[in-house]
């Protein structure tokens, strides 16, 4: 039986392959979202890699982890976020102030917290990591 929600089960199976010390793991199905949320993934550092593999379906992602996830998941429902209303859900979802990072998506879009708030865009919060 599938999820509702590809993105929420992303990040649970990263989240859970972390706990265990796996150094890889297959997300599927793949989607423009979930391949975002691991752009930003990377670029923060949470993850080494990853790689999209056509397998004729929706595709996979095989994901490079590097153990430095303490935590991620998806925020549902997807909060609506003003371009200065980021601190209010950095309260709620990061453990610290600027530790972690909020995945927000935007009219930009996919991106961490700290860059939208850095070009001064609202957005939803979809998911958190630290």
């Amino acid at each position: 039986m599938a999820g509702n929600d590809p993105l929420a089960d992303a990040l649970a199976g990263l989240d859970n392959a972390e706990d265990v010390g796996h150094l890889q793991h297959t997300v599927q199905p793949a989607s423009n979202i979930i391949g975002s949320t691991l752009e930003v993934l990377y670029d923060s550092g949470y993850v080494d890699g990853f790689e999209f593999v056509d397998d004729g379906r929706a595709g996979t992602f095989e994901v490079e982890l590097k153990g430095a996830i303490n935590e991620c998941g998806a925020v549902k429902p997807r909060y609506s976020v003003a371009a200065d209303g980021y601190e209010k859900w950095e309260k709620r979802f990061l453990p610290a102030r600027d530790y972690g990072a909020l995945i927000v998506t935007t009219s930009h879009g996919v991106m961490s917290h700290y860059e939208a708030r850095e070009q001064g865009i609202g957005g939803q919060v979809i998911a958190y990591v630290y």
